[in-house]
């Protein structure tokens, strides 16, 4: 492996063409520049190695050396369903990992496969000489996740886990931005509120309902799943005619689409429905992502921090390396609420 240009503050502020104090302060976290500063100062350093002495003493007491001899290589793992966070995912992962020089790549498991020959694709595409796994969300077929669990090097599941599951994870957590998004409509004087998403592919997608159901009921309303858009989808048509028919009959005054897919679509029917957005229905949408070219508004909705999850454990796997015997842990990151054009309060 090559040897690093040294990188001092010095050669960061010549590259930056900043002066040494701001970028000093950049990194220490003190005030004084725009954020959007801030952000390319650190994102720079990291990516070209360079550590704070409070970084390196924090790096070390986690066992983690931050100048390592050896390059190594991780693997994302995943399937087309989980194609849709790959993007950012990757982003996170490749960030942390570049100020290490570590490597990331990603492999495509197979849907059509049975479960005796899961195992041996694995071997055959010499998962086992990787130094550790990712393991992405939105796994299908759920049967890939027990020839994943039991490989033995360290693994880090981006997902919620099965109860009892021996690994580490680390997922944005969607339980708590549920819970945001009612507490902020209720906030604005809603309460009749529809939740929509199918809860049934997925662990994250029931815990959006779960923390709906929770939300809605520590603000005193009972929650009737007849009320609610959650049954599995079997085709677009189907649930998009089940959901008009609910809208005409209950007329919630806002909704909560919880899936990333879905929020197009629902935002649609609204219109086919002679529903203005957001003045005869607050809309909530759980975007992966919005950016300036989306043919959509923006949206309120929870920033979902799929990039900084791919960063996290990244840290994570560096650090289950470093202390194997160590317990596992459940990390969760936490969401922001993002108020768009798509909510407003009851009049």
């Amino acid at each position: 492996m090559p040897v690093r240009k040294t990188v001092t503050l010095k050669s960061l502020a010549k590259e930056l063409g900043l002066t040494v104090q701001t970028v000093s302060k950049a990194l220490k976290g003190k005030p004084g520049m725009s954020e959007a500063t801030r952000q390319l100062i650190v994102r720079t350093a990291e990516q070209a190695g360079y550590y704070t002495r409070e970084q390196i003493r924090s790096l070390r007491l986690q066992h983690i050396a931050p100048y390592p001899l050896e390059r190594q290589r991780f693997l994302l793992v995943q399937t087309e369903e989980s194609v849709n966070y790959n993007r950012l995912l990757l982003e996170g992962l490749h960030e942390r990992f570049a100020s290490f020089g570590h490597q990331i790549d990603t492999l495509l498991l197979p849907k059509t496969i049975g479960e005796r020959a899961m195992a041996r694709w694995l071997e055959e595409h010499e998962v086992q000489y990787a130094d550790g796994i990712f393991i992405a969300p939105s796994i299908v077929p759920k049967a890939w996740e027990r020839p994943l669990f039991e490989l033995a090097m360290p693994r880090i599941l981006l997902s919620f886990p099965p109860p009892g599951t021996r690994l580490d994870s680390v997922i944005w957590d969607v339980y708590e931005a549920t819970y945001q998004s009612v507490a902020y409509l209720r906030s604005i004087g809603h309460s009749s509120i529809m939740y929509v998403g199918d809860i049934h592919v997925q662990r994250g997608f029931a815990l959006r309902w779960q923390a709906f159901c929770q939300a809605m009921s520590e603000y005193g309303t009972a929650v009737d799943p007849a009320k609610h858009s959650t049954s599995p989808r079997q085709s677009h048509t189907d649930w998009l005619e089940d959901l008009k028919e609910k809208w005409r009959r209950w007329k919630p005054t806002a909704i909560i689409c919880g899936i990333d897919s879905e929020v197009p679509l629902v935002y649609k029917l609204c219109s086919e429905l002679g529903l203005r957005v957001p003045e005869d229905v607050s809309l909530i949408g759980f975007l992966n992502e919005q950016t300036g070219s989306s043919p959509l508004p923006p949206f309120t909705r929870p920033l979902l921090p799929i990039r900084e999850t791919g960063y996290r454990a990244a840290d994570r796997m560096l650090w289950r390396i470093a202390n194997p015997t160590l317990p596992f842990e459940h990390i969760r990151i936490q969401c922001e609420m993002h108020i768009g054009s798509t909510t407003r309060p009851v009049d």
